[in-house]
């Protein structure tokens, strides 16, 4: 199992249209993909020195080779959007993980 991380730091002068953003539209795009088999969102507990909140984004998929083809059919279209709408104002960076073990 690989998961695709996508952790983003966000201005609170547009917070709240971005989380409206993810939870209504983006992450259900992604999901509609076929790519992933689910996504949970979960708050980064520290605070930014940059300010802002943090937030990562994991989407679960069955393989590497899933991820890449997400990568090349998918990703820019969707990734072009949040640029669009948020701009500089939306800070993101993204990981690959994959899972060796669950307790």
């Amino acid at each position: 199992m690989i998961i695709y991380n996508v952790t983003t730091n966000i201005h609170e002068s547009v917070h709240d249209q971005w989380m409206a953003w993810m939870q209504e539209k983006h992450i259900k795009e992604v999901l509609a993909t076929g790519k992933f088999t689910s996504a949970r969102m979960v708050k980064v507990l520290i605070e930014e020195e940059m300010g802002g909140t943090t937030y990562s984004v994991q989407y679960t998929t069955d393989s590497k080779a899933t991820l890449e083809k997400y990568y090349q059919e998918d990703a820019p279209k969707l990734r072009e959007e949040g640029l669009r709408l948020f701009g500089d104002k939306m800070l993101a960076f993204r990981t690959e993980l994959q899972l060796i073990s669950e307790h």
